[in-house]
């Protein structure tokens, strides 16, 4: 009975940890950053306050640990949809791009809790540490998958077009959160397919076919 006991208390301790966390991001969202206060964390996630102290060393770590929940798990979605689809190169990069432009990735309340915490990115350097991480894996991952494709690159070009694919895709993120009635069904996965297209010089709309609803949502 006492590996039992042991794993009951561990993922206790992650679910605590867990809510700690939702509760910071939901604070941040609604107020930001100033909003997210060590008492209000706690009685948002039902807690005492010096049980925070159990999990986290400071309310700033807590507050960056919110900040890389929220990147990773977009990061995360990316992934999760290439592993849904075929071999095919075009196919992954097609999966993966689409995936960050729909729903739960596409999501006013992510863009309000990112734009929460950008004023102080540049006056925490730790925070500052967590975004760029978080940034580099996603454009990491974006040039993987350019680089899987069949084509002939020069030297340092994969990078260049992973920076300007991941700039397009922040830009339709921000604004298909907030005004999704400005774009129809799809429109957003459709601009974001096309433009990428010119940038590689293919066209990832030959490669959707597995997509999920991609068929039932595209005009």
């Amino acid at each position: 009975m006492q590996p039992a006991r042991r794993l009951y208390r561990r993922e206790s301790e992650e679910s605590r940890r867990t809510a700690l966390i939702l509760a910071t991001q939901e604070l941040v969202a609604e107020g930001g950053p100033e909003a997210a206060t060590v008492r209000a964390i706690a009685e948002r996630a039902g807690v005492t306050p010096g049980l925070i102290r159990h999990y986290f060393q400071s309310k700033d770590e807590l507050s960056r640990a919110a900040y890389r929940a929220l990147m990773d798990g977009m990061t995360a979605k990316g992934a999760d949809a290439i592993e849904g689809v075929g071999a095919g190169p075009e196919e992954r990069l097609a999966a993966f791009i689409a995936a960050s432009l729909r729903p739960p990735v596409l999501d006013a309340g992510a863009v309000v809790l990112w734009a929460g915490y950008m004023h102080k990115v540049r006056s925490d350097p730790d925070l500052m540490a967590v975004h760029e991480a978080s940034y580099l894996a996603y454009r990491d991952t974006l040039q993987q998958l350019i680089e899987t494709l069949p084509r002939v690159v020069k030297p340092g070009q994969t990078r260049v077009e992973a920076i300007a694919c991941n700039a397009l895709i922040d830009g339709l993120w921000v604004e298909g959160s907030l005004l999704p009635g400005t774009f129809g069904p799809g429109e957003v996965i459709t601009i974001g397919l096309s433009s990428i297209s010119a940038i590689l010089g293919l066209n990832l709309l030959d490669h959707t076919a597995m997509l999920p609803d991609f068929g039932k949502t595209t005009p």
